[in-house]
């Protein structure tokens, strides 16, 4: 499904619809972030204060560059140590095109998605990654009945 003229948007990757959002607090510990990175499978945690507003994201790779950093145990660290804090998020209407370039240029593969300052979603490079590669399925599949005479 896509947004007006065919221009796809965030709001449009079905996948972060509705997805529970896994938040760490800042004064957390790193051995709790790692706990919730491992139980829900997912890469990374937006860190946020008790009245919700995001203040920072915290990775698989923070932690390892935390790790290498300080050449020495970092699990007892607080988050707040570890975390990126200039946090680049997108909004649902933002054009997924441009997104993806801008976490492309950046590095960044978890973008939190605000609807003002609440986080509603998590966007990782893996979702655009699956919903480009549905659309090309889509897109072969109507071009092969094209071309077997499918459609007049």
């Amino acid at each position: 499904m896509k947004g007006v003229k065919g221009i796809m948007k965030i709001k449009d990757i079905t996948r972060i619809n509705g997805r529970e959002i896994i938040t760490v607090g800042p004064n957390d510990t790193v051995t709790q972030a790692i706990d919730k990175l491992v139980n829900y499978k997912i890469g990374a945690l937006p860190v946020c204060e008790a009245g919700g507003k995001l203040v920072g994201i915290i990775s698989e790779r923070d932690i390892l560059n935390g790790l290498h950093q300080r050449s020495k145990d970092v699990t007892n660290a607080r988050v707040r140590e570890l975390m990126t804090k200039d946090v680049i998020v997108g909004v649902p209407e933002d054009e997924l095109e441009n997104t993806v370039k801008i976490m492309t240029e950046k590095g960044v593969r978890h973008l939190p998605v605000m609807v003002g300052p609440r986080v509603i979603g998590i966007l990782s490079i893996r979702d655009v990654i699956e919903e480009r590669l549905t659309e090309c399925h889509t897109q072969v599949r109507y071009l092969n009945d094209y071309i077997a005479g499918g459609y007049v």
